[in-house]
């Protein structure tokens, strides 16, 4: 890592945690907090004013996932590096959360201890995760093709990452204009990549594509049987 002073934003919607972090990152003057904010959006925002070195994520926001959120930073700002927060440290988070493009994965019980070694190696340009899986299992998880189900679907390879994308969101059960305020896109882009994926994948109503999504393991079909009053199943 080299001696200027790294730029960094945060992006959690606990003030009180925010300012837990700020109060561990100002003990170490090589990085220099430039932003903070409570949503997902404003995060975004601040990310395109500053173009920051690093920018510290939390998972669950109020407005939009983490990882989500992830993927759209490194799109409007490729060299600024991401280091997701959170309190969950199953693998499925940490895997997605790498594979949206973050290059470090703090939980949020560890982030005393854990802070600042990942700012430092970040910003070095390494991977960091403060848990038992290895930084090998990392680039691996980076580099290799996702490996359930829809890697193996021929039909859903024909998907755009963003389809991809929208797919997975509209299995969740969320509407177009849900799917557009998370992803930052215009509600009559989100409904362009429905149409299109609903095309590709020759499918005809949002049933057919929650259970074409179960099938492939994107979604758990059984999370629809107790609400047979959406018309979802």
């Amino acid at each position: 890592m080299d001696d200027r002073k790294h730029s960094i934003v945060i992006v959690d919607d606990h003030p009180m945690f925010r300012e837990g972090l700020k109060s561990i990152i100002r003990r170490d003057a090589r990085f220099d907090i430039v932003g903070e904010a409570g949503t997902g959006r404003a995060g975004l925002e601040l990310v395109r004013r500053h173009r920051p070195d690093l920018a510290l994520v939390d998972i669950s926001l109020p407005d939009v996932n983490g990882i989500h959120l992830t993927a759209e930073l490194k799109q409007t700002a490729p060299r600024t590096r991401v280091i997701i927060v959170s309190m969950h440290s199953k693998i499925e988070h940490i895997s997605e959360a790498f594979k949206a493009g973050a290059h470090g994965y703090v939980v949020k019980e560890s982030a005393s201890e854990g802070l600042l070694k990942s700012l430092e190696t970040v910003a070095a340009g390494d991977y960091f995760l403060d848990s038992s899986v290895s930084p090998t299992v990392v680039r691996s998880l980076m580099e290799s093709p996702l490996k359930r189900g829809p890697a193996k679907d021929a039909e859903y390879g024909t998907l755009t990452p963003r389809e991809q994308e929208v797919m997975r969101l509209l299995a969740e059960g969320l509407a177009t204009r849900q799917i557009a305020a998370k992803l930052f896109i215009s509600p009559k882009t989100a409904e362009n990549h429905r149409a299109n994926l609903m095309r590709k994948l020759n499918l005809q109503s949002n049933i057919e594509l929650i259970r074409y999504a179960a099938r492939l393991g994107l979604i758990d079909l059984d999370l629809w049987v107790d609400a047979p009053e959406t018309g979802k199943v």
